[in-house]
């Protein structure tokens, strides 16, 4: 019976050597490279994942051989997704056990964006509460000026855990997880002369009413640049600091706007609809970030997980 033999092998061969060997090539792309990266040769790395491949059952990587990267296979990309969750659990038992012996309560504080806290993190905390349901998670709007000067700060000084932004530049002080791309569209009524336009370019913005965030947002002036060096000249009709309101002014038939395309899948009004234009106009990565040096716990690497599962 395969499947008994199977389970047999995985409870009693397969250790933490191995998981993190299959994260190193899946990273790399190179058995070469995770080799050295961990500090082995590479005959005794090939050998931990052959015997995770054993264990499983299955390939977890397609070798293409020569200098091309070595690719996952769908096995493969489920393993993966499961081993970042076992080490994140192993890796911060020791800062949990801490924490515990203090009598500390569990509380993890994010600082997100309208948009992450409305389409990202309900669904996270959903899968995260499954297994941690006594941990506090407080939300807490960050402010996006200033090249996330602020978030930066608060992450440095214990103030928040974990913080979600818009393409941070480098800091020795914050490492910051690539989630998803989230390129500018245009929103806009679904009876607008622009709505049954097949991607057309931001240029078809020259000159329309346009409701617009106000210029406390970084990601404002960015795009508002983009358009000037295009030569795009839309006339801003209205401001506003929420994505709520934005989206009901566009329903209103008062403009139209540029948001991100996270936020425009699942828009507010019926009324509304969303273009993408045919080329990108500045690059837009949500990106969630966490200080650089501080033990991270178990609890908040689990929160890091199921936010890259949502937002993947």
């Amino acid at each position: 019976m395969p499947p008994i033999r199977s389970t047999w092998l995985i409870k009693n061969g397969l250790g933490l050597r191995e998981l993190r060997a299959v994260l190193a090539v899946a990273e790399l792309g190179s058995f070469r490279q995770a080799a050295a990266e961990l500090g082995y040769t590479q005959s005794a790395l090939s050998h931990q994942v052959s015997a995770l491949e054993t264990a499983v059952g299955l390939p977890l990587f397609h070798r293409p051989g020569g200098r091309a990267q070595v690719r996952l296979t769908p096995a493969g990309q489920a393993v993966c997704r499961r081993a970042r969750r076992v080490l994140s659990e192993v890796e911060a038992v020791a800062a949990d056990a801490e924490e515990a012996e203090r009598g500390a309560s569990v509380r993890l504080r994010v600082g997100v964006s309208q948009t992450a806290a409305a389409e990202i993190m309900p669904s996270a905390l959903y899968a995260f509460r499954g297994e941690h349901p006594g941990v506090e998670v407080v939300l807490i709007e960050a402010d996006e000026t200033d090249d996330f000067a602020g978030g930066r700060e608060a992450l440095r000084k214990g103030d928040l855990d974990l913080a979600f932004s818009a393409d941070p530049q480098p800091d020795e002080f914050v490492e910051a997880v690539p989630l998803l791309e989230d390129p500018w569209v245009i929103l806009t009524r679904r009876d607008s002369a622009i709505a049954e336009l097949e991607r057309p370019g931001f240029d078809v913005l020259d000159g329309l009413d346009l409701v617009a965030w106000t210029h406390r947002w970084r990601t404002q002036l960015e795009l508002e640049e983009a358009w000037e060096r295009r030569g795009i000249a839309p006339k801003i009709v209205y401001r506003t600091d929420d994505n709520l309101a934005l989206q009901r002014l566009v329903a209103a038939g008062l403009g139209h706007a540029c948001i991100g395309r996270l936020a425009a899948r699942r828009a507010v009004d019926p009324a509304l609809t969303w273009l993408s234009p045919r080329e990108p106009l500045t690059p837009r990565q949500i990106v969630l970030c966490y200080p650089r040096g501080r033990q991270m716990t178990a609890t908040a690497l689990a929160l890091i997980t199921a936010i890259r599962a949502q937002a993947s």
